[in-house]
C-alpha cells in the first residue's frame, strides 16, 4: 500500500512538471499588463531621452508564447523597445514561464527644436498571443510648451505668449476665478479635453494675425489638421459670468462654444468681439437660455452654425454666418435656428440681428434662418439690414431692409481645396446695405464708413 501511494505521488508530480513545461494555446489564457498607457510627462527643453516600463505577466500554470510584441510605428518611431535586455522594434515567439513575467522598456528620444514635431508624440505596442491582441499606448510631450493635464484654475491666472499651451484631460476654471489669455497665445487641445468655464474667461487678442488667440486641436499633421470634432469645445456653465473674447479663433471643435443659463449679473454671459468660429462638427455656438453680444464675428462651415434655444438674450451685429457643404460638413441644418423652447420647457426670448449675412450652399437646406415659438411668453426677435437665404420667412419676427436669396458673392470659395475667403467681392449686394450701428472697424480691424457700412463681418476696402 505504501508503495502504491508513493508511486501515485510521483506520477502526479511528473504530470504537474510536464504541465508547467507545456504551452497553453487557449484564447482565455490569463495575461496581465501592468499598464495600458505609458505617459512620458517630461518637458524637453533640449534633446534628451527617458523611459517607462511595464510587465507582461503569464498568470497561468502553463507556459505562454507571445507570437509578437511589436512597436506599431516601427523603425521610424521616436520610441524604441527593450524586452528583457534585447532591443528592437518587434519580437517574435517570446516565451514566458508559468506564473512568470517579462519586462518591456519603452524609451523616447526627443529633440524639441525639430521642425514640425508634434506637441504630443504617440505610438503603441501591440502584444499578440493565442489569437488575442492587446495594446499599450505611448504618449510623450514633444515640442517645448506649457503642458496641462486635468488643469484646474483655482485662483486668478494669466497666460502670456511665451510658449504654446497644450491641454490634456480637461481645463476647468473654477467659479469666481478668472483665466486671462493674452495676445498671441496658441492653445492646442487634445481630443478628450473640454474647456469648462465656471468662472470667467478673458481673451485679449488683437487684430494682427500673429496677435490673435487661437484654440484648435493638438493634431497638426495631415490629414487630421483640418478635421472637425478634433476637440470638445469651450463651455460656459451656469455660474460663469463676464466672459469676453476679443480676436479669438476657435477651429475644428465638436461644439465651438456652448453656454447654459442666463448670466448671474446684468452683463451678457459672453461678449464675442471680432472672433472666428470655424469647422465645428456639431455647432459653432449652442446656447440654452443664455446671453450673448457678438460683433464682427465669422461663424462658418459648422454642422449648426448658431443654435440658440430655450429663450435668452442675444445681439449679433455685423456677423457673417455661412456654411458650404464640403467633405467634412454635409450642411443639413440651418445656419441659424432660434427658439424659445427646448425639452418641453420655454423661456423669454429677446434677439436682435443687425447688418448680418446668413447664407449656405451645396447642402439640403432651403431656409437658412428658422425661428420657432411655443407658448405666449415674451418673444421679441428682430432682423434689420440682413442678407439671408430663406424661402419661408419666419413668423413672429419683425424685419426691415432684407435682401433675400441674393448670393453675397464672397471673395473666394473652393470646397475641393478647403479654401474659404468670406470677404466681399466688389459686386456683392451686401455692400453699403448696412445701417450705422456704431461699429467703426471690421473683423480685419479695418475702418467702416460713418454712413452706410457693408453687411457682414468684413468691410470692402
Amino acid at each position: 500500500m505504501k508503495y502504491l501511494l508513493s508511486a501515485s505521488l510521483i506520477v502526479l508530480l511528473l504530470l504537474a512538471a510536464c504541465k508547467k513545461d507545456s504551452f497553453t494555446s487557449s484564447r482565455d489564457a490569463r495575461v496581465i499588463l501592468t499598464a495600458d498607457t505609458l505617459k512620458f510627462d517630461t518637458v524637453f527643453v533640449t534633446t534628451g531621452s527617458t523611459y517607462r516600463k511595464f510587465a507582461i505577466i503569464n498568470d497561468n500554470n502553463q507556459k505562454l508564447r507571445l507570437s509578437s510584441v511589436k512597436l506599431m510605428g516601427g523603425a521610424a518611431s521616436v520610441y524604441k523597445l527593450n524586452l528583457d535586455g534585447t532591443t528592437g522594434t518587434q519580437f517574435s515567439d517570446v516565451e514566458i514561464n508559468a506564473n512568470d513575467s517579462v519586462m518591456v522598456f519603452a524609451q523616447v528620444n526627443v529633440n524639441p527644436s525639430a521642425a514640425n514635431l508634434p506637441f504630443i508624440l504617440r505610438d503603441s505596442i501591440e502584444i499578440s498571443y493565442n489569437g488575442n491582441t492587446r495594446k499599450v499606448q505611448l504618449e510623450a510631450w514633444g515640442q517645448n510648451a506649457h503642458f496641462f493635464r486635468n488643469k484646474i484654475v483655482a485662483a486668478n491666472e494669466t497666460w502670456n505668449n511665451d510658449l504654446p499651451y497644450v491641454i490634456l484631460g480637461s481645463l476647468q476654471v473654477n467659479a469666481n476665478t478668472q483665466l486671462t489669455i493674452n495676445k498671441g497665445c496658441r492653445i492646442y487641445i487634445h481630443a478628450d479635453a473640454p474647456i469648462v468655464i465656471n468662472g470667467t474667461l478673458q481673451v485679449n487678442g488683437l487684430k494682427d494675425t500673429i496677435d490673435r488667440v487661437y484654440f484648435r486641436g493638438d493634431r497638426m499633421d495631415e490629414p487630421y489638421a483640418n478635421f472637425p470634432a478634433s476637440w470638445p469645445g469651450i463651455f460656459f456653465q451656469a455660474s460663469s459670468k463676464d466672459n469676453v473674447l476679443n480676436y479669438a479663433v476657435i477651429r475644428n471643435a465638436f461644439q465651438g462654444i456652448g453656454l447654459t443659463d442666463p448670466s448671474t449679473n446684468a452683463n451678457p454671459k459672453l461678449i464675442l468681439n471680432e472672433s472666428v468660429i470655424d469647422n465645428a462638427y456639431d455647432a459653432g455656438i449652442v446656447a440654452l437660455n443664455s446671453s450673448i453680444r457678438a460683433r464682427n464675428c465669422l461663424v462658418t462651415n459648422c454642422g449648426k452654425n448658431l443654435l440658440l434655444a430655450k429663450g435668452g438674450n442675444y445681439q449679433f451685429t455685423h456677423c457673417t454666418v455661412a456654411t458650404y457643404a464640403n467633405r467634412f460638413i454635409e450642411h443639413k441644418d440651418p445656419v441659424l435656428t432660434l427658439t424659445n423652447f427646448a425639452n418641453g420647457a420655454t423661456a423669454d426670448l429677446t434677439a436682435a440681428f443687425r447688418n448680418c449675412i446668413f447664407w449656405g450652399e451645396n447642402g439640403l437646406v432651403n431656409d437658412e434662418v428658422v425661428v420657432l415659438k411655443n407658448g405666449s411668453g415674451p418673444f421679441t426677435v428682430s432682423f434689420d439690414n440682413i442678407l439671408w437665404k430663406v424661402q419661408a420667412v419666419p413668423a413672429n419676427i419683425t424685419s426691415t431692409q432684407i435682401i433675400n436669396n441674393q448670393t453675397p458673392l464672397f471673395d473666394s470659395i473652393n470646397t475641393s481645396r478647403n479654401y474659404y475667403d468670406f470677404r466681399l467681392q466688389s459686386a456683392s449686394p451686401a455692400i453699403n446695405k448696412g445701417s450705422n450701428a456704431g461699429v467703426s472697424t471690421d473683423l480685419d480691424g479695418k475702418p467702416r464708413p460713418v454712413g452706410l457700412p457693408d453687411l457682414g463681418c468684413f468691410e470692402k476696402q
